[in-house]
């Protein structure tokens, strides 16, 4: 073995001077393939986990709470209490505590005047760090605010836009104290000393909060953020409520525990409104899933294209030296010194290549990564190790295997006299088929040459350009199929859980809608065809914090079920996907359902739903997974009218229009029954289609998968493209013969096109069916995945159009070397003979 390494070593030193470019084309082609490759998949696990990447640069904490509450009526005057902090953060597990006041001001005119609008843009201030320490906003204009500063301010690009402000522009702004806000009506006109000026010294956004809030959410972000200094000054006299940020010792794993000894310390009339942020990851990682799922699957076609091109490079540069390494042993050299005769150099190329392609990786590593989180993140080089290592080791393992199997397969030692005795598939069938033998001899040839691979030297890549237009055909209609699915999820509601038009609001999802006043309106309404009352509260289920929507059994109007049935009796209920699973439950068993004041009752499992992302605002509420429909019986009634309503009744009713009422008409008629209600005084709605999540941010990723889609598709293409010109010039040699047998030019391009035609034809035939299928199971994986109505969509009239525009690429691609094939002399392809 020392004595074949020495030999190889010298050949390969010698080769190496004549050789270079060889060795160099192949360190350039895996380095650029394997750098995409490797870069694809660490692109496809930093956008996946890009929400949690910005959760650590802005130190989000562990769970938001809503811990005061301006509500004089159950004796609380003021949100901010500072006593219930200091109780906060003397908690189990609680490591650090941070808050911030909602406070009662808008800027005002010259004159003093504040109006009730302006006291709608949710002022902000912080108590003690919270969006400068703690859940830092991240700032894209400007700078932040200074925190012993009280005349600085930011604010988003929302609210820059809404108030015509600018950078570094001075701001008029008075408050009102929480007794003056009981009595204010309409405009008002501020005290002097209740003004002041601040600099707008900043534009940015809690991004975390704020990027993956589902529609019925996006009203309680937060807008203008004022700092410490000031709020010291108006904590005690204007803060209308209180949101604390609590951070834990163990992290996500003690919210359960810690959400359970918020709710005992909470005073009285507060509701119970929790947000944690490992909810808001998880919807984050299934909102940008698809992105991820395409950086993968662009991966694989990337590693897969590495592996046929440098695979074949290989194959052909040991098959080229064939007639050397017979030299060789002629001269004496043993089957060692052969099969490692030119493995050092091409190894070699090999590993430094590999590692070229770990370079390239990290070099692209800035452009990810992809979608809404990606602004809010530093550009900057990522060294993910684990999947460099692996990529680097894969793809040298894999290319050196290929490697040694192409030495020890072409070595002379190998008895390839069994190559001799194979002969060329019968294809008489061709010229005995009625419908062959009534074609031209060009088509009758084209399509032999299209099903006859050949032999020996002869032998012709047929069944590579079969399996590469099936390949091609998979990888575009899978994608077309996928796509589709995904824009009728986006526009048909009911997919999502908006199985109703309208959502009758009582206010935030805390209010009521009186009951007797609203059924006896919907019921004359000409328009509705049919209504449910639903109510909102958490309740633990199997000791577990759920979000529920309590309704009657058997109600008219209610979510799409997923498996089982809805809810019949008191005793049903109908889970979520999700919570199903993080109870370890299945349908049938039996789950037991604490309500706030501790009455326990046990509920069967009927089914699950996709429910919708409706609730309290601000709160934790129901998801497309997540939550629980049951009997608004077990809600109890201080929850379910919190506020102690003169005129109780559901917090919302689901409405579902008559297939005649336009949507203007519908909404028209819904706001006049509203307005009758007068549902404004509590701060209730007519609400369209409200978006989860998900949903919202499908629209503003929607281009991302359709251009690695395009990427995708165009690589499968350019495949193909490749292996058509190989095919046509390994049959350069029949062409000749065929011109010498009086083939006219015509008839050449003939056959050749009958060929491609054949060969890719064959591909779609088998590409197409399997690309459907492909792209339905994906997207069936895929709405399980986010919990929503698994209903694939298959485009016909495109994937048609896609596999007429292939047959036509296929003809367009065999038409160049074609051309060439018909002016190459014949006495110059024959010479050999």
């Amino acid at each position: 073995m020392r004595r074949a390494l020495s030999v190889a070593a010298y050949r390969t030193r010698v080769s190496l001077a004549r050789q270079w470019g060889g060795y160099l084309a192949l360190v350039v082609l895996i380095g650029l393939l394997g750098g995409i490759s490797i870069g694809a998949f660490a692109a496809a696990q930093s956008t996946e986990s890009s929400l949690t990447q910005l959760a650590r640069n802005e130190n989000v904490a562990d769970i938001f709470i809503l811990d005061g509450y301006f509500n004089p009526s159950v004796g609380l005057e003021s949100g901010y209490n500072p006593g219930l902090l200091r109780t906060i953060s003397r908690l189990p597990h609680v490591r650090d505590v941070h808050s911030e006041i909602g406070l009662s001001m808008g800027p005002v005119t010259r004159a003093g005047v504040i109006t009730q609008t302006d006291l709608g843009l949710s002022s902000y201030g912080s108590v003690d760090g919270f969006g400068f320490s703690q859940d830092r906003v991240t700032i894209s204009k400007g700078r932040m605010a200074n925190p012993d500063d009280a005349h600085e301010f930011v604010t988003d690009a929302a609210t820059v836009k809404e108030l015509g402000l600018h950078l570094n522009e001075m701001v008029n702004f008075g408050w009102v104290t929480n007794a003056q806000s009981l009595n204010l009506q309409g405009n008002a006109t501020v005290p002097k000393a209740q003004r002041f000026r601040a600099k707008l010294v900043g534009i940015g956004t809690s991004a975390f909060m704020d990027l993956f809030s589902d529609q019925s959410s996006a009203a309680s972000s937060q807008t203008l953020i004022f700092t410490p200094a000031l709020t010291r000054r108006l904590r005690e006299c204007c803060a209308n409520d209180m949101i604390s940020g609590i951070q834990l010792n163990g992290g996500s794993r003690f919210d359960a525990t810690v959400e359970t000894e918020l709710r005992k310390v909470l005073p009285k009339g507060v509701p119970p409104t929790v947000i944690k942020a490992s909810v808001k990851e998880a919807t984050a990682e299934r909102t940008l899933r698809p992105d991820a799922i395409a950086l993968d699957v662009f991966g694989g076609i990337a590693a897969l294209a590495l592996l046929l091109i440098v695979g074949q490079i290989v194959v052909r540069r040991a098959s080229s030296r064939r007639r050397d390494l017979e030299v060789l042993r002629a001269l004496g050299a043993t089957h060692a010194m052969i099969a490692a005769d030119d493995l050092l150099g091409t190894l070699g190329a090999i590993l430094l290549g590999a590692l070229v392609a770990a370079t390239a990786a990290v070099g692209l590593s800035p452009l990810a990564p992809l979608g809404p989180v990606r602004p809010y993140l530093p550009t900057a080089l990522h060294f993910d190790w684990p999947i460099l290592g692996a990529g680097v080791i894969l793809i040298a393992l894999a290319l050196a295997t290929m490697a040694v199997t192409a030495a020890l397969r072409w070595s002379p030692y190998r008895d390839s006299t069994r190559l001799n005795r194979l002969r060329p598939a019968s294809l008489g069938w061709l010229t005995r088929n009625p419908f062959t033998s009534a074609l031209p001899i060009s088509a009758v040839t084209g399509i032999r040459y299209a099903l006859d691979p050949g032999t020996g030297h002869n032998k012709v890549p047929v069944r590579s350009a079969m399996l590469g237009t099936a390949l091609a055909m998979i990888v575009i209609t899978g994608n077309l199929t996928f796509g589709a699915s995904l824009a009728s999820l986006v526009s048909h509601p009911a997919l999502f859980g908006w199985a109703w038009n309208y959502e009758l609001d009582g206010g935030g999802g805390l209010g009521d809608v009186p009951q007797p006043e609203a059924a006896k309106l919907l019921n004359a309404d000409p328009l509705v065809k049919a209504w449910s009352g639903v109510y909102f509260s958490t309740l633990r289920i199997n000791g577990v914090s759920v979000p529920v929507m309590g309704a009657s059994p058997n109600a008219p109007v209610g979510p799409p079920i997923l498996t089982g049935h809805g809810f019949d009796a008191r005793n049903e209920v109908v889970l979520g996907a999700a919570t199903l699973s993080q109870l370890h439950e299945s349908i049938g068993g039996v789950v037991s359902v604490t309500s706030g004041n501790g009455a326990m009752e046990h509920l069967r499992i009927v089914g699950t739903a996709t429910l919708p992302s409706i609730g309290v605002v601000g709160s934790s509420h129901l998801e497309m997974g997540t939550g629980a429909l049951l009997s608004y019986r077990l809600i109890p009634p201080s929850a379910r009218n919190l506020f102690d309503s003169p005129r109780p009744g559901p917090n919302a009713i689901l409405v579902r229009m008559k297939s005649t009422a336009g949507a203007t008409e519908g909404l028209r008629s819904l706001r006049s029954i509203a307005r009758t209600l007068r549902l404004d005084v509590s701060g209730g709605s007519v609400l369209g289609v409200q978006r989860p999540a998900e949903i919202l941010n499908y629209s503003t990723l929607g281009t991302t998968p359709d251009l690695l889609g395009g990427a995708l598709a165009a690589g499968a293409v350019i495949g193909l493209a490749m292996t058509l010109v190989t095919l046509v010039r390994r049959r350069r040699r029949d062409l000749a013969l065929l011109k010498t047998l009086g083939f006219t030019k015509r008839q050449l391009a003939t056959t050749i096109a009958w060929q491609a035609t054949v060969d890719v034809g064959l591909g779609c035939v088998v590409g197409v069916p399997l690309g459907v299928v492909a792209g339905r199971y994906l997207w069936a994986l895929f709405a399980r995945g986010i919990y929503a109505v698994p209903s694939p969509v298959v485009p016909v009239t495109t994937v048609l159009i896609v596999s007429v525009m292939a047959l036509a690429l296929a003809n367009l691609a065999a038409a160049v070397p074609a051309r060439i094939a018909a002016r190459t002399p014949i006495a110059l392809l024959l010479r050999a003979e």
